[in-house]
This record gives C-alpha cells, sequence and structure tokens, in this order.
C-alpha cells in the first residue's frame, strides 16, 4: 500500500517559539524594527520547516510565523480596511475587528514571498494559505457596501487574485479558510458564489477548512462548495459530523482532525488511528488526509510537535492495516 494515500498535513499555523512571542510584542510597542522581527520570523519558518519533515508529515505549511489574527493579517494588508478596536474571539483571546472603510483593493501579493521561502527550505510541497472571502467580511465590520454580498464579492475578487499568484509562485495546494461559514447558515450562497470566484481557473488542488461552529446547519449544502477538499474538526466533537455522512454522502476529499488542537493532552495514537479508521467508512484511502482538527497557534512549540506526530504515527498504523487487506 503506498505512501500516497492518507497524506498527513496540518491546518496551517504552529505554536510561535518564545523568542518571537516576546520579539512581535516588542515591534507591537515600537521597540523592535520590522527587518529585525522578519528576521526572526523567518528562523522560526525555517525551524518549523524543519520540524515538519522530521515528523513526516507529507503535505507542508509555513506555520504562520509572521501572521497574528488570520483575518487582521489581510485587514492590514488591503486598501479600504482600517483596523477597528479589540473585540473577544473566544475565550480569553482577543483581537482588534477590522473595519471595511472603503473600496477594498489589493496593493501588493500578501503571502507570495512567505510561501515561496518556506517552499525554498523542502523539497516537498507546502501548501498556500488564505483567509476565504466569507470569513474576511464576517470577522470584519462593513462600513462601505451596500450589502454583504457585494462585500463578500469584492473581497473574493482579492482572494482570486493572491490565489492566482500562489499558483504561479508554485503552490500545488491552496486552502482558503473558511470558519465563519456556518456563522450566517441563510448566507452559504453566497460564501459559494464568493468561493466560485476564488477558485475559477486554478489547477492547483483546493481545499477549504471550516472548523468550530454548527457544520450540521450547512450540510450538504456546503457540498457545492467549489474546492477540492473540505478540511473539517472532527475530533473536537467527538466525530459526530460523519453521522451527517449517512444521510447525505460526503462526495469530496476530505482532511479529518483526528487530535484535538484545544486541549493540552494528546490523544493516544491509538484513539488517533481510530479517527482515521472512522473516517475511512465515508471517504476512500486516497480522498482522506489525517491531520490536527485546527491551526495550532493556542499550543506551545512542544504541543504542536506532538500532536503531529500523533497524526502520522496513526497513519501509519493505518496504511500498514490497509495493506493487508490489499495484500
Amino acid at each position: 500500500m503506498s505512501d500516497n494515500i492518507l497524506l498527513t498535513t496540518t491546518v496551517g499555523s504552529f505554536g510561535k517559539p518564545d523568542y518571537l512571542t516576546k520579539a512581535r510584542g516588542q515591534a507591537a510597542r515600537g521597540k523592535l524594527g520590522a527587518t529585525e522581527l522578519e528576521d526572526l520570523e523567518r528562523k522560526a519558518t525555517a525551524e518549523w520547516i524543519r520540524r515538519q519533515e522530521d515528523i513526516g508529515l507529507d503535505v507542508l505549511v509555513d506555520g504562520e510565523m509572521y501572521r497574528g489574527d488570520m483575518v487582521a493579517y489581510f485587514a492590514e494588508r488591503l486598501e479600504g480596511f482600517k483596523i477597528g478596536g479589540l473585540v473577544r474571539s473566544y475565550g480569553n483571546r482577543y483581537y482588534h475587528k477590522p473595519v471595511i472603510a472603503g473600496k477594498v483593493s489589493r496593493p501588493r501579493p500578501m503571502t507570495v514571498s512567505w510561501f515561496e521561502y518556506a517552499q525554498s527550505l523542502t523539497s516537498k510541497p507546502v501548501k498556500g494559505m488564505l483567509t476565504g472571502p466569507y470569513t474576511l467580511l464576517d470577522w470584519s465590520y462593513n462600513e462601505a457596501y451596500p450589502t454583504r454580498r457585494d462585500a463578500v464579492l469584492a473581497l473574493a475578487e482579492i482572494v482570486r487574485d493572491e490565489a492566482r499568484d500562489l499558483e504561479r509562485a508554485g503552490a500545488k495546494y491552496i486552502q482558503i479558510d473558511e470558519p465563519a461559514i456556518h456563522a450566517r447558515p441563510e448566507e452559504i450562497e453566497i460564501a459559494i458564489e464568493a468561493m466560485g470566484i476564488v477558485t475559477a481557473g486554478l489547477s492547483a488542488k483546493t481545499i477549504s477548512h471550516i472548523c468550530y461552529g454548527d457544520f450540521a446547519a450547512i450540510y450538504p449544502q456546503v457540498l457545492d462548495l467549489p474546492v477540492d477538499q473540505l478540511d473539517l474538526a472532527m475530533a473536537n466533537y467527538g466525530y459526530r459530523w460523519l453521522d451527517l455522512f449517512d444521510r447525505n454522502p460526503f462526495t469530496k476529499e476530505l482532511a479529518i482532525g483526528i487530535v484535538d488542537v484545544h486541549a493540552h493532552q494528546t490523544e493516544t495514537v491509538e484513539e488517533a488511528a481510530e479517527g482515521i479508521r472512522k473516517g475511512l467508512r465515508y471517504v476512500p484511502a486516497p480522498k482522506l488526509w489525517p491531520h490536527p482538527d485546527c491551526g495550532l497557534k493556542t499550543r506551545t512549540v512542544e504541543e504542536s510537535v506532538e500532536k503531529c506526530v500523533a497524526v502520522v504515527e496513526a497513519t501509519k498504523i493505518v496504511r500498514k492495516e490497509l495493506a493487508k487487506v490489499a495484500a
């Protein structure tokens, strides 16, 4: 049984090393220059590429050492946005909620240089990582466009241009995260329409990460989202979203979360392997990608490594089981 089945990956972010967390704080207070900060972000990125290779992951990410919030990062680099006050996102975590104050435009690529740097460090494929247009809108205040649909479609054109630049830079996998897609189930069609603009004409494999919320409220409509793969948190929910597939079969590739990133403790390798087995009841092995539930930025470096190791070791077990069946 080939290692080209059950490809392992992660959602995108990892815990930042202490030296980088400290440096980002200093930079925010004006006590560290942008060049010095970027040097440390590049150092941390290189460390995470090496760790992913050592762990044995198949499709890598840059680790998002240069990002804070997944929406504010892009808003800060787009014309038409301004950064608003602090709002609570979850737990005791806060971020500055962006405001769409005028017509949005993209002065220059926002992630391409980081993708190129990360990809230059490894012969394994690195995913391009973007926040989707619906989440960019839903996690911002819209003061410029007459309707939410108008705003989403304008943002979709920007994300499309970034995705095309990533593909031209060599990205074979482009992930467009939409964690807000189930926030307003009545707007699912807007999210689908916007993603159609983003992915039109791309030859890269397209992925959309959808994490915490009421996934049942948008299923099976979400299967119309024009991406190749849906990336779903499962471990945190006790795999109950798989029950939805009994009534309406899942029709895409599935990146299945098999370790819970919001718990400090990591599942045993056998528990993670059982998560893969659950997924295989609904999705064939070539279309099932094991990974952690969500980004690992809330975990320490050590916890991030531990959870990724559990994913890879669990996958080895299930690959051997499948090879025995095929023999």
